[in-house]
C-alpha cells in the first residue's frame, strides 16, 4: 500500500517467486521503476495498480490477501488529516476484510508520531502486535525482510540517522 518506487515490491518478489505481489500507489510515476523492472526482468508474479487506498476493498475480495505491507507512509500528523492516516480505524477495517484469517499487516516507517499513533491504535482496539521495534538498524533481532530491503526514501533517513521503526501486527475484530 503506498508502494511508491516499488523497491518492497521487487524484493518480495525476487525472494518469494511462487507468491504474487501486487503494489499500490496513486501515483503512477512513483512505480514506474518498479513496473519497468518486472517487465524487464520478466517478473510474472508482480503487477502495479494505480488507485487510491480507500478503494483498496473494491479492489481485492474478501480474505485475498495474505501480507500487506505499508512503507514510508506520509505520518498526515496534524489532526485533521487522521482520516488519511494508512493505519486509521476505517483502513485498518478495510484490510481487514481483504485479509485472509492468516493475515498480517507490516507497517516500516521513520515516523515516530505515526509509529506511536499505530501502536496505541492497536492496543486500544485490541489487535494483535507480532513484532513492534523503534530502531530496526540497532536491533538484531529485526527480521531479515524488514531490513534486507531499504526504499529510496529509507536510505535518505538513514543517511541524516533517522531511526526505522517497524510493527507487524494481525487485525482482530
Amino acid at each position: 500500500m503506498g508502494c511508491g518506487k516499488g523497491e518492497y515490491t521487487i524484493a518480495l518478489a525476487e525472494k518469494n517467486p511462487d507468491k504474487n505481489f501486487i503494489g499500490i500507489d496513486i501515483k503512477g510515476a512513483r512505480f514506474w521503476r518498479g513496473a519497468k523492472t518486472a517487465l524487464e526482468n520478466d517478473m510474472n508474479n508482480v503487477a502495479f495498480i494505480r488507485t487510491q487506498i480507500e478503494l483498496v476493498d473494491y479492489i481485492f475480495a474478501e480474505n485475498e490477501v495474505s501480507e500487506i505491507w505499508i512503507t514510508f507512509p506520509d505520518p498526515q500528523i496534524k489532526y485533521k488529516r487522521t482520516k488519511h492516516r494508512m493505519t486509521n480505524s476505517e483502513f485498518l477495517k478495510k484490510y481487514h476484510g481483504i485479509l485472509n484469517s492468516e493475515g498480517v499487516v507490516n507497517l516500516k516507517t521513520d515516523s515516530e508520531f505515526m509509529h506511536g499513533y499505530t501502536l496505541g491504535l492497536l492496543h486500544g482496539e485490541g489487535h494483535e502486535i507480532l513484532h513492534a521495534n523503534h530502531d530496526v538498524y540497532k536491533n538484531v533481532y529485526s527480521p531479515e525482510e524488514v531490513t534486507g530491503t531499504q526504499t529510496f526514501y529509507e536510505k535518505q533517513y538513514l543517511e541524516i540517522g533517522k531511526p526505522i521503526t517497524y510493527i507487524k501486527f494481525k487485525l482482530n475484530y
